[in-house]
């Protein structure tokens, strides 16, 4: 904060004052003047720069600093040091007055300055570097876009910090390789030390900004340790006696910074500190007097999510006895695309084999630090537990987004969220994507909705501008149950780099259709499913013919595609889609009540349920796709569902992988794609460069 003073002078004694470099000193010209004066003129000592701006038209900047002035005219003098003092009053101005006519002035009056540097600067450029920024008010701003500026910082995701109470204490370890993830802040002060001896500097922010980050200090006899001087319930640091550390009339030290929690409802993200020079009073009954404040804002880096179009680097995969031909195809498919496969054993209190329900691989970055993390909302709290905290790769991290549970679905975890690949709508470009969320879209009893804790965290990153679709009238509720985005290589104009999946009953329809026609309406569903497998999901080996008869199953797939339509507009409107960006997949679903609720809390209300395997469940990586094996009519040794989901994909360079395991899809476990977790590469588009 820069306070522009006015200082009066005087003819019977020198004027001694202290200016702030980046400041700026009004001098009052008229309260001395001498009555028979009409002109002045102003000179300055090398350091200070003097700026006199006349308010009479046509003056030019240069005859201003160089002429005389009629003490009559509106002239305003601006006095500022261009460099700090070495030594208390080492500068001084000269003002002269002038009578008519007369070269000699009768008068001057003398103002002494004491040039002081206070200045707390970060990487506001957002190249990694810090840099000194001349413009004060520049810093207490954050801009976003390609020539935006402001500092940035990153959450701490360290998984042995989350899940736990982190106790505040005064010191902590950090490695070389953790200072890496921090934010510099440094602290440079400038002048006399015997000048400084009657000040203090504080380093300070507010009470609600403390409790979102931590600020370190190095301490001077260790290379790891580190004295913890801001963060919760400490919002306010006061620095040693300055005169004792200013070495060679010259202070500079270097702060580190460290989020702890990522944007939210509550929090818009920005974290200013400020530094403070304070004069102390000789008299105790006067209290001290704020001579100069500095001020630097942080962003907290968002959390980014990734759609299933970026490469896959890492796949963790659920290992059980019952899934073993699933791991096995998986691990093949990993192979091919290059990725590493990280297991992840089951835990018998969180299901670890809902891996995709919970938690989802996401970054988040800083200009000097890109971090992989793990984020999970948890439905039980028993995060200590969980195996798949410490089964992540070096460098991955982990964060928890605690949210409520809901009674009846899981609406409200983070398997309810896809990110679409970038997309350009209506000029507005995306170039992270959007989340696409489910809703129930309108009110009524048994409606489902995302926690407004979730839905209000996924809207405070705002890079990613949430979509949210309907998908209330699903049995789980969630969007990837009939939408999929595969990446593409086509480069042609109108292309977007992907294809959007969606599952479409009237497709499958067509295709039994078809069959029948030729003469294959006697071929079975499910042939090769055992009957207890069958009968655990109250599914049945139909024909072709039995299941085009049936007027219920009809209806139900009728109101599915009504649901899904509705989607469908919704998409290519948010999205900038047109129907050649659509692939249909034949899917069949039936109507069910809600399974694992008491009989007692049932609403009458039936919810939608893939008929066969879901094939939206995707296990993407890259061109190579692990799908849901249909189970579908046997024509001529092959699966006509397969052979159509391939006529489909294989133009487009895709690899086809239907994997056979009925017990990962429909049985207790639920869709195997839930059993797998992919970290993917972050996109190269750096999130502070675009405007939300």
């Amino acid at each position: 904060m820069s306070f522009q003073r006015i200082i009066r002078l005087s003819l019977d004694s020198a004027t001694h004052a202290t200016c702030m470099l980046g400041t700026e000193i009004s001098l009052d010209l008229h309260g001395c003047a001498p009555r028979q004066c009409k002109s002045f003129a102003v000179t300055g000592s090398l350091g200070v720069s003097v700026d006199i701006h006349s308010r009479v038209p046509g003056t030019s900047r240069e005859e201003a600093a160089t002429a005389r002035w009629p003490l009559s005219d509106p002239v305003d003098v601006l006095v500022k040091m261009v460099s700090p003092s070495p030594d208390v009053q080492e500068h001084k101005v000269l003002v002269s007055y002038y009578q008519p006519d007369e070269e000699t002035p009768v008068a001057t009056a003398a103002l002494y300055l004491t040039g002081i540097g206070v200045s707390l600067d970060v990487d506001i450029y957002r190249c990694g570097q810090v840099h000194m920024v001349s413009d004060k008010e520049t810093k207490r701003n954050w801009m976003w876009g390609p020539s935006g500026w402001g500092a940035i910082l990153l959450v701490n995701c360290s998984p042995d910090e989350v899940g736990h109470l982190v106790e505040e204490t005064p010191t902590k370890e950090i490695s070389p390789e953790e200072i890496k993830r921090l934010s510099p802040m440094t602290l440079t002060v400038e002048g006399p030390s015997c000048f400084l001896k009657r000040h203090q500097l504080l380093l300070h922010t507010s009470e609600e900004e403390a409790e979102k980050a931590r600020v370190y200090r190095p301490l001077e006899d260790s290379s790891s340790t580190f004295q913890v001087v801001l963060g919760p319930g400490q919002h306010t640091y006061t620095f040693p006696l300055l005169e004792d550390h200013l070495k060679e009339d010259h202070l500079k030290e270097t702060f580190y910074v460290e989020a702890i929690e990522f944007p939210s409802a509550d929090f818009s993200g920005l974290i200013s500190y400020s530094v403070s020079l304070v004069e102390e009073s000789q008299d105790l009954s006067i209290p001290e007097t704020l001579v100069y404040k500095d001020t630097v804002v942080f962003r907290v880096a968002p959390c980014v999510f990734m759609p299933s179009t970026q490469m896959p680097l890492e796949v963790y995969l659920c290992r059980e006895l019952q899934l073993q031909g699933f791991v096995q195809s998986v691990m093949d498919l990993s192979e091919k695309s290059n990725s590493q496969v990280a297991s992840v054993y089951e835990d018998t209190s969180r299901l670890g084999r809902w891996l995709q329900d919970e938690m989802a691989f996401c970054y988040t970055q800083a200009p000097h630090k890109t971090i992989s993390f793990l984020l999970d909302t948890p439905r039980v709290l028993k995060l200590e537990d969980f195996p798949m905290k410490y089964s992540l790769s070096p460098g991955v991290g982990y964060v928890t987004r605690l949210t409520k549970d809901h009674r009846v679905a899981s609406m409200d975890s983070i398997g309810n969220l896809m990110v679409s690949p970038p997309v350009k709508v209506k000029g507005k470009e995306y170039p992270l994507g959007r989340i696409l969320i489910g809703s129930s879209f309108y009110p009524s009893k048994e409606g489902r909705d995302m926690s407004k804790a979730l839905r209000g965290f996924l809207y405070a990153q705002r890079v990613q501008a949430p979509v949210e679709l309907f998908s209330d009238w699903l049995m789980v509720g969630h969007v990837d149950e009939f939408l999929c985005f595969l990446p593409t290589r086509d480069k042609r104009e109108g292309e977007k780099g992907f294809r959007l999946l969606l599952a479409s009953p009237s497709s499958c329809y067509k295709l039994f259709q078809e069959k029948q026609k030729e003469g294959y309406g006697d071929t079975v569903l499910f042939e090769e499913v055992r009957d207890d497998q069958l009968l655990s999901n109250g599914r049945e080996a139909y024909t072709i013919n039995q299941l085009l008869a049936d007027e219920d199953m009809r209806k139900q797939n009728d109101y599915v595609e009504k649901c899904i339509n509705l989607n469908r507009e919704l998409l290519k409107r948010e999205l900038g889609l047109v129907e050649r960006d659509i692939v249909d997949i034949p899917q069949l679903f039936c109507l069910e009540q809600l399974t694992n609720v008491p009989s007692s809390q049932q609403t009458g209300k039936l919810f939608a349920r893939p008929y066969f395997p879901n094939l939206m469940q995707m296990i993407v990586l890259d061109k190579n796709l692990g799908i849901p094996k249909p189970f579908g009519p046997q024509i001529k040794g092959a699966c006509c569902l397969e052979e159509k989901i391939c006529q489909l994909l294989e133009p487009l360079d895709f690899t086809c992988t239907f994997i056979d395991d009925f017990d990962c899809y429909l049985t207790d476990i639920g869709d195997f794609c839930a059993c797998a977790n992919i970290r993917r590469v972050p996109f190269a588009f750096k999130w502070w460069r675009m405007v939300p």
